[in-house]
């Protein structure tokens, strides 16, 4: 199994969670991104799941990441919306502590900072007390919208258990260069995406650019292994490259995602 990398979930679209830890597995790759239920388009037409509302495919889901060595390493699936108690998602926290998920991860939407903060603060105490972290998610849409600003907000939390995801296109996207994580504590970033994208971008709908359609890395421009030599060695690597086109062409998910990894494995013998 690879060590540090990992594969999100979102890669592999709507695929039921027992089948996309044998993905992994078959790919050599022993950690993986999880979801309580689908956060994406179902290009492919999986059947529907929830694994808070469905105990046999919880048990069975965690019996396949013991039985295939596979562990999940972030939660996604969190948001910090305006108008909407995060105390609400404690039931997707049950399920993805009980399948040993280290870590929770949430983008905010609210663009209030002080209530931002205080439901960032209530989601990562109620992580902590499940024995997880939390990793805040930023991208340049919206506030926080650069490193540096998501790093100040999770600081203003006062959690030690939260941290910033650093994802490779929203980083770049930002605005922000390879020099500017010098000026973050690296103890600050808790976990890294990695993707490529064309630097301008060619489309103007972001999120539809990043739901669906990013790039193998090495594929676009973005200097992903100064990237990665910049940020702490020791935090896993997760792939977020979901190509909604090769999925619509018929392409399966362990083929579309097999290159990335191969990918992957390449940009990180190549950082050492």
């Amino acid at each position: 199994m690879t060590d540090r990398i990992s594969i999100e979930f979102i890669n592999a679209f709507a695929l039921d969670p027992v089948e996309f830890v044998k993905l992994a597995a078959g790919l050599g790759v022993g950690n993986i991104g999880m979801a309580a239920s689908p956060i994406t388009d179902n290009p492919h037409s999986f059947a529907p799941w929830d694994l808070r509302s469905d105990a046999a495919l919880l048990r069975a889901t965690k019996a396949a990441l013991a039985d295939h060595g596979v562990r999940v390493q972030v939660g996604e699936g969190f948001l910090i919306l305006p108008g909407m108690d995060i105390r609400a998602s404690q039931p997707t926290l049950d399920v993805l502590a009980e399948l040993g998920s280290p870590r929770a991860n949430v983008i905010t939407m609210e663009q209030d900072r002080a209530r931002a903060r205080d439901e960032l603060a209530t989601l990562a105490a109620m992580a902590g007390e499940r024995g997880m972290a939390m990793t805040v998610e930023f991208m340049p849409l919206m506030w926080p919208q650069t490193l540096a600003e998501t790093a100040a907000l999770v600081a203003e939390t006062g959690a030690a258990n939260a941290s910033v995801l650093v994802d490779a296109m929203h980083f770049f996207r930002s605005g922000a260069q390879v020099a500017d994580i010098a000026a973050v504590d690296p103890a600050a970033i808790g976990y890294i995406q990695v993707c490529d994208v064309p630097m301008p971008p060619k489309t103007d709908d972001y999120g539809e650019e990043a739901r669906h359609e990013r790039m193998c890395p090495g594929d676009g421009d973005l200097p992903l292994a100064d990237f990665l030599r910049a940020l702490p060695r020791d935090r896993i690597v997760g792939i977020e490259v979901p190509q909604i086109s090769l999925a619509r062409a018929g392409v399966s998910p362990v083929d579309a995602i097999r290159p990335v990894v191969d990918a992957t494995r390449r940009l990180l013998a190549e950082v050492g």
